[in-house]
């Protein structure tokens, strides 16, 4: 595993990357995906923070790459309060100003909570790739397939390189948290229509773990501006099956929506 420095939230250690960026613009957040972590973004900082101009801040989730561990099982509302609490929590450790969430998965989930329920000041919008808002039968069979893979396969023995000891921690807490019989009653639409700040989500056209409902219903609640876009021959992570594509509706949503500290906005 690479080590990567840490900070301390709630008294624990949480890993975190930062890429440098313009000190005049918004700091892009990332929140990775429900088996991801620093490492597993591998060089799609570098190239947001080249594209955008933009510093690039990173961080693994309790339970996940080199932060502290997060005991099994994990609530079922756990994303909602990833993104109510420990969210701020950890931009607050990092001395994160105005900033930019950017969410894959389950992290595009957190971000949608967060600017629906705690709308701090800091965030200037979300970008959600493959969010999930309400719970389908369609990812669930999706991720039935990966505790296959992982009891049964190799996917421990991958995910065990990046994740360390917190390689079952991670992939169960994820996994029984959604195949919990209760987890068909998990919906975050309730947060949707406090959003303030404007959207973009990316998903794939071919995305195994949700439909193009879940935009749908994204696009209904919200009243602030949202796009959206489908990307063709493109499945669950388009930062990396589209990653140019991807990339460049990023830095056109950012040159939109951002107005550098100090200077007056164009028009």
């Amino acid at each position: 595993m690479t080590r990567y420095p840490h900070l301390v939230v709630d008294g624990r250690a949480v890993e975190y990357r930062r890429v440098a960026g313009d000190a005049a613009l918004p700091i892009l957040v990332l929140l990775h995906e429900g088996l991801g972590c620093v490492a597993l973004w591998r060089d799609f900082p570098e190239r947001l923070a080249a594209i955008s101009g933009c510093a690039v801040f990173v961080y693994s989730r309790f339970g996940y790459g080199g932060s502290a561990g997060e005991p099994t099982p994990w609530p079922l509302d756990y994303m909602q309060r990833h993104g109510r609490a420990m969210l701020p929590a950890v931009l607050d450790a990092a001395g994160i100003g105005p900033c930019i969430l950017i969410g894959h998965s389950d992290g595009a989930s957190i971000a949608l909570v967060n600017a629906g329920a705690v709308r701090d000041p800091r965030v200037q919008g979300v970008i959600a790739m493959a969010p999930h808002v309400f719970t389908e039968a369609h990812g669930l069979d999706s991720i039935r397939a990966a505790r296959s893979a992982f009891t049964e396969g190799d996917l421990r023995a991958r995910l065990a390189k990046y994740h360390g000891a917190n390689v079952a921690c991670a992939f169960l807490g994820w996994c029984d948290s959604w195949l919990h019989p209760n987890f068909e009653f998990w919906n975050i639409e309730e947060y949707l229509e406090s959003i303030q700040v404007p959207v973009m989500l990316i998903q794939g056209a071919d995305d195994q773990y949700g439909t193009r409902e879940q935009l749908y219903r994204i696009e209904r609640r919200v009243t602030a501006p949202v796009e959206s876009h489908l990307l063709t021959a493109c499945q669950h992570a388009p930062h990396f099956e589209q990653g140019a594509q991807t990339l460049e509706l990023m830095r056109e949503f950012i040159a939109r929506h951002t107005t550098p500290q100090g200077r007056e906005p164009p028009g």
